[in-house]
């Protein structure tokens, strides 16, 4: 009868030294949908879809000293792109979820034009080698399209992430709905595809239904798909949710915690809605100097369901799966 008492002190210390710490408290200006995050010497940005009326519905931006207190630094670009019309067959309001990635001394700044309910979509590029985060709205020369959907496709060519691995190779995941999420590979140079016959792989899939946001983060010799669940864009009432799966290679099988492929609607939940932090989703890891971070939207429901940024460290478990601390009170 004497021993509980005796261990629990311990089991207590045990408990508090495995705790993930909680998610961190951002400030400032924080409002943004569809964030992708770069640290530069210190310095980060984060770049989120254009609003439909303003600055013809260009690219918005923010930056932080720390990652933690952010200010709006206005827009990049000159909005859609001239090229979209005629790809398209139609005019596209705003630019949506663009991601930034780097490459030596080259940025890139992927982006998607479609129309909600539409897969009549495109993919675009801008570069930049000069970029400073100081100053993140200069220094970008529009690449045009690197690929696109079209109606009788069984995919969307949106939400376009770039991940560039450790043995040279480039690869850009995208896709919304249809079919679900799509993998191509793409010449690290240019940042096009390596090819116009690079074969289009399957990644996850929920047969029709709301899958999207779809970012690959490769650690410790194994790769990790998180991609969003069901409905964003919808304020208080979204449902969006942030899931992942693991492979062995880039190109699948991709799996859940519990062995189901996420080519069959798999995806163990890493964060869904809690108090005011509703819907959070439209995620994307970034490597840092502070380790690996995951960048999402939530809507504020103490605000009426703005869409606003978080930017919250990755803690890993045990047998190797990504988790993060709880969201801040």
């Amino acid at each position: 009868m004497t021993i509980l008492p005796r261990l629990a002190p311990l089991l207590l210390f045990a408990v508090a030294a495995y705790a993930i710490e909680p998610q961190p408290r951002l400030a400032g200006d924080l409002r943004i949908h569809d964030p992708s995050v770069i640290e530069v010497a210190g310095r980060y940005a984060a770049f989120g879809t254009g609003e439909q009326g303003l600055t013809r519905g260009a690219i918005k931006v923010k930056t932080s000293p720390d990652g933690l207190t952010w200010t709006d630094a206005g827009s990049i670009g000159k909005g859609v792109p001239k090229w979209a019309k005629d790809a398209l067959g139609y005019q596209p309001m705003n630019v949506w979820a663009p991601s930034i990635s780097r490459r030596g001394e080259t940025f890139s700044l992927y982006y998607a034009l479609s129309s909600f309910g539409l897969n009549t979509s495109a993919i675009g590029l801008m570069t930049n080698r000069s970029f400073d985060p100081s100053k993140p709205g200069e220094g970008w020369a529009d690449q045009g399209l690197v690929l696109m959907s079209k109606a009788d496709d069984d995919f969307n060519a949106i939400d376009p992430f770039r991940v560039d691995l450790a043995d040279g190779r480039a690869f850009l995941s995208f896709g919304s709905f249809w079919s679900g999420i799509k993998l191509r590979q793409l010449d690290p140079l240019t940042g096009k595809l390596l090819r116009e016959d690079t074969p289009t792989i399957a990644l996850a899939s929920r047969h029709g239904g709301a899958i999207e946001a779809s970012s690959i983060l490769e650690h410790d010799g194994k790769y990790y798909l998180f991609v969003s669940f069901d409905q964003c864009c919808k304020g208080v009432a979204s449902t969006y949710n942030i899931r992942v799966g693991r492979a062995d290679q880039i190109e699948g099988p991709y799996r859940d915690k519990d062995g189901k492929a996420m080519l069959d609607g798999g995806g163990s939940l890493v964060l869904d809605s809690t108090g005011r932090f509703i819907g959070p989703g439209g995620q994307e890891p970034v490597k840092t100097s502070k380790g690996d971070m995951l960048a999402f939207h939530y809507y504020d429901g103490d605000e009426a369901g703005v869409s606003k940024l978080q930017l919250s460290p990755i803690a890993w478990t045990a047998d190797g799966w990504p988790e993060l601390g709880p969201l801040p009170p």
